[in-house]
């Protein structure tokens, strides 16, 4: 049994050596070999000063040394903090400096793009480069830079940290709809229960292979990973640039589990599929799946299950409703997961009766141990249940979802909306703030106010609206290029308008989100802009 969560890795090694744990570009790599390529990362790591508990950013696309990379770093009685590729430099740089990190691994060409920032990184001492043949020139002063090949090839072996199943594993930046992302803390516990549990009703085993589409920063992503190796089976990770890539994948390399989002699988949905009686399932969270979405995946895959799930990143997997409910409940996010209980309650903690709409709680060993570095926040989402047992002094913590649901009579859940003003787009939690935030710092804007519009592909589209700041005669493509410069694509607005006067304000005096919201309600009825 497995506490800390590279043990998956390294049991597999001894169970099935020769298995595949991992395939990338055509390339398989054995749990033998990634045992030992996960020992000697941790070793270098230990080598190079990392100290228990101690933060290691990782900036890369799917790839295998991003895999050995976070899983060294637990292994090494570290934290891993993946990062989304898709973020731009200072975004990078202000994770690096939220969470302190003192290693970041990521490749020669990212290397490029991120000299400006890195020395504004504080706490980071060493640059982990893939890629690079040889050690790489001192780019920047402050740092050392190190390549990732030669450094694993001599790495010394080393004794690692000592950690336990509660200790820190990873740090997971989510968007908070207050301003800049926020690091949830996961414990070896929260991922190795999580990856149990998950494995448990997918009904995993070692002869699943499992194709890896989603960004490993992702909860939802790094859950295939775990899943994965909790049962020996083999990962296949993926990069794609074309939509038809992934059905051509999932046929080639005999997939047997596939996970997406649902503006994927909106378009994944409206492609040709060949035959696939070998995928046995494919997943759905991140928001509802479309009821016209869902007729249309199980009429090209008769023969796979189809599991629609519902997840935070602060309990990592929370429900899921079964396949043989599809029917009878389409729009149902399901029951709790194995170990876990998901309460539906009132404000004042009492529980809400069948029908009456409450917030989701969670309880159970999925609960993240918190947000990095962030007491207020953490005691808002983070809170006490009373004591299940009299006789018990001591509370227990669940947590707060900030979403609204409700339950039937017998028990299965339904979404209703979220509490806060959270956009969710093309499976992304993002924050309004943040975004406005960007386009303040443009110099551009007086006022500025990003808003969820309904779309029909992405979920919730991202709409603009701005003010000229004094004496600027603002432009909507000026406003609009500013926008991709500074923010990943799915963070940059679908639309912008820009507004002559104040935008509207509600009675406490802030802009009315509310009100703008109900004028464009209706702007992506026709398809996205």
């Amino acid at each position: 049994m497995a506490h800390l969560i590279q043990e998956f890795i390294f049991q597999s090694a001894q169970r099935t050596p020769l298995a595949p744990a991992l395939r990338y570009q055509g390339v398989p790599l054995s749990y033998a070999a990634l045992a030992q390529a996960v020992r000697a990362a941790a070793g270098a790591m230990l080598a190079l000063g990392l100290g228990r508990g101690e933060r290691v950013a990782v900036y890369l696309e799917k790839r295998e040394e991003a895999v050995v990379a976070m899983f060294g770093a637990a292994a090494a009685g570290a934290v891993f903090v993946p990062v989304n590729p898709l973020l731009k430099p200072e975004q990078l740089a202000y994770i690096l400096n939220d969470c302190n990190a003192r290693l970041l691994v990521t490749s020669r060409e990212r290397l490029r793009l991120l000299l400006d920032v890195l020395p504004a990184c504080a706490d980071l001492h060493t640059v982990l480069v893939v890629g690079a043949e040889a050690a790489a020139p001192p780019l920047v002063s402050c740092l050392r830079f190190v390549a990732w090949s030669e450094c694993l090839a001599h790495a010394p072996p080393g004794a690692p940290h000592r950690a336990i199943d509660c200790d820190m594993a990873a740090i997971l930046y989510t968007s908070g709809s207050t301003g800049m992302p926020k690091g949830v803390v996961l414990s070896h516990r929260n991922l190795v229960a999580g990856a149990d549990s998950v494995a448990s009703y997918l009904g995993n085993t070692a002869q699943d292979r499992i194709l890896c589409v989603l960004p490993l920063s992702f909860d939802y992503g790094l859950s295939q990973l775990t899943t994965a190796f909790s049962r020996g089976a083999c990962a296949v990770l993926m990069n794609y640039l074309l939509l038809r890539d992934i059905v051509e994948t999932v046929e080639q390399e005999g997939i047997t589990a596939l996970a997406a989002v649902p503006p994927l699988w909106i378009q994944l949905s409206q492609l040709s599929w060949p035959a696939l009686p070998g995928l046995r399932y494919i997943t759905n969270s991140g928001g509802a799946m479309q009821r016209g979405t869902l007729d249309k995946l199980r009429a090209a895959l008769p023969h796979t299950r189809i599991y629609l799930m519902y997840g935070l990143t602060e309990a990592f997997r929370s429900t899921y409703l079964a396949p043989e409910q599809l029917d009878a409940r389409p729009d149902s996010i399901g029951k709790a997961i194995p170990n876990a209980e998901v309460m539906v309650l009132r404000p004042d903690g009492s529980a809400c009766g069948s029908g009456e709409p409450g917030e989701l709680v969670h309880r159970g060993a999925l609960v993240a141990m918190g947000y990095w570095n962030d007491r207020e926040r953490t005691a808002e989402r983070f809170r006490p249940l009373p004591p299940r047992q009299d006789g018990l002094a001591l509370g227990e913590l669940a947590v707060w979802s900030g979403d609204t649901v409700r339950s039937d009579a017998e028990g299965f859940l339904y979404f209703v909306g979220r509490n806060d003003e959270m956009i969710k787009t093309s499976g992304y939690r993002v924050s309004p703030t943040e975004i406005e935030a960007v386009v303040y710092a443009t110099g551009l804007v007086g006022e500025a106010a990003a808003i969820g519009v309904s779309h029909p592909v992405l979920g919730q589209a991202i709409a603009l609206l701005a003010t000229a700041a004094p004496g600027v005669a603002l432009e909507r493509q000026a406003l609009m290029a500013a926008c991709k410069a500074k923010l990943p694509a799915y963070m940059a607005p679908a639309w912008i308008e820009v507004r002559a006067g104040a935008l509207p304000r509600n009675p406490n005096g802030k802009i009315d989100r509310k009100l703008l919201a109900a004028e464009l309600a209706d702007l992506f009825c026709g398809g996205a802009r």
